[in-house]
């Protein structure tokens, strides 16, 4: 069996993990703070007590918050590269840039250990019920080399090329949900100022061949006021920093994305950072003057 490693055990982290635990793998986890790794723990995972350990680990996944933290788990003093014993393969699932990626790619790859970028797209609770899509790019020789286990996380799998592509299609989708939300939110706030409650415009919407299954699976949330965060604003805010910046650097104009950055912000400042992104709704009602 294929000794696989998790390094980083938040929400997101804990759900994805568990995916390839209840796939039967042997998985040995880690994150700084001990504690959130217990609910894996619980469902039969080792825990690493430091972090080179997981060095013994064929693949190592990791899953953290941002571009700083990948390079501090990988490259750091105290990182993956640095143990005595180094993985053979790294796939790290987090959303960072394209340029934080190629330069920890650089460093492993110099290490003798492969490298995937392999950002995923779902939530904790789509991730817990098979629903996640992954998007990967890297050597297809090491894509083919995790596929098995990239499609016990995950519904898709795709290699979307051998460098950053990824990394660019993950911010992409993001930047797309975004404009979405927003989108959502302003016509269910002209409807309800028009006089329809949320619910039946919802319920309206939803059958409509402009329905989706995000929408009909968030339109309980959006009704009852329900900011129960599965991706917060504040992570919003930071893949539309990356993916407009990608955006500039290839020269592509984002008109309708650099506005609704600029609405991100406000409802960071207006005390939304760790809700929902669906909170934008608030922020919405809130200028429309929608008691």
């Amino acid at each position: 069996m294929t000794r696989i490693g998790w390094l980083g055990t938040g929400r997101m982290g804990t759900a994805l993990a568990a995916r390839l635990l209840d796939a039967g793998e042997q998985v040995t986890v880690w994150n700084r703070t001990r504690s959130k790794t217990e609910p894996l723990a619980a469902r039969g995972a080792a825990v690493a007590g430091a972090l080179s350990e997981l060095g013994g680990c064929e693949i190592v996944f990791i899953m953290v918050a941002g571009p700083g933290d990948l390079e501090e788990v990988v490259t750091g003093p105290g990182g993956l590269l640095a143990a005595p014993r180094r993985p053979e393969v790294i796939v790290d699932c987090s959303t960072v840039s394209a340029e934080v990626s190629a330069r920890v790619r650089d460093a492993a790859e110099r290490a003798g250990v492969a490298f995937l970028a392999a950002p995923v797209s779902g939530n904790p609770h789509v991730v817990a019920a098979g629903g996640a899509c992954v998007v990967a790019s890297g050597p297809a020789a090491t894509f083919e080399r995790v596929r098995a286990q990239l499609e016990q996380i995950a519904k898709v799998a795709v290699h979307a090329g051998d460098g950053e592509q990824a990394r660019l299609v993950k911010l992409c989708t993001n930047l797309y949900l975004g404009m979405m939300v927003q989108a959502l939110v302003e016509v269910t706030t002209l409807a309800e100022k028009g006089g329809t409650g949320r619910a039946a415009f919802l319920e309206f919407l939803n059958g409509t061949v402009l329905g989706s299954d995000w929408t009909r699976r968030r339109a309980g949330d959006l009704i009852s006021r329900d900011w129960t965060p599965t991706f917060t604003t504040e992570l919003l805010r930071k893949d539309f920093d990356l993916g407009l910046g990608a955006a500039r650097s290839l020269e592509v104009p984002m008109p309708v994305g650099s506005a609704v950055y600029q609405l991100i912000q406000s409802a960071i400042g207006r005390g939304l950072r760790e809700t929902d992104f669906l909170a934008l709704y608030e922020q919405q009602a809130a200028a429309a003057d929608l008691d």
